[in-house]
């Protein structure tokens, strides 16, 4: 199942990232790059980097100008997740390029590698709750209300899980096909963001 496999290797991924825990560590992925796990496990390690990115923004006592700094790095980061993202669903249009497609087959509301993309996210959140649940310094309390969070997440990935499985047979079957649409972001772009254009006269 193709779930299990990339869930499997976003764990590896938070695993590694938190050896460290710093935004600074540069990634060692260690799958080759002919292995689909290699695009699931540098796409995670940009969602890990980013978690934390986001977590570090939100600090009320944060100066201003690293503040600025750390905004345009969220930025590069969204950027190169929505290539990871396009990356992987090229690997899916190349897998199932021979597919006969049925008459009657039906679009999905979002590729497979957008639903790995929020599988990726629920896995960080997974990693994190955890932690907070099983947190020796907070309340009984808190630790109760994290735990019941838990649950739900580990609910929600099964029922994620058992749908991008769904997903890729109904297409590898014929009865849905992919129709993949780049993403088209504007605010990074020199020639599309009136702010970025404009200062270029």
């Amino acid at each position: 199942m193709f779930s299990k496999l990339a869930y499997s290797v976003f764990e590896q991924s938070i695993r590694d990232y938190h050896q460290y825990d710093n935004v600074d560590q540069p990634i060692n992925n260690p799958f080759s790059k002919d292995q689909f796990q290699h695009l699931l496990y540098h796409k995670n390690w940009i969602d890990t980097v980013q978690w934390h990115f986001e977590d570090i923004i939100r600090d009320p006592n944060i100066d201003p100008v690293e503040a600025l700094k750390l905004k345009r790095r969220i930025d590069a980061s969204n950027q190169e997740r929505t290539d990871m993202v396009e990356y992987i669903d090229s690997y899916f249009l190349n897998k199932f390029s021979g597919v006969q497609v049925k008459p009657d087959a039906k679009i999905n509301s979002e590729s497979p590698a957008w639903a790995f993309d929020r599988l990726s996210i629920l896995a960080l959140k997974i990693h994190h709750m955890q932690e907070e649940a099983t947190r020796a310094d907070a309340s009984l309390e808190h630790r109760e209300k994290c735990n019941q969070k838990l649950n739900v997440l580990l609910e929600q990935r099964t029922d994620l899980s058992t749908a991008i499985d769904d997903l890729l047979t109904d297409i590898q079957n014929g009865d849905k096909y992919m129709k993949v649409y780049k993403q088209m972001k504007m605010y990074n772009d020199d020639d599309l963001n009136p702010v970025l254009y404009q200062n270029k006269k």
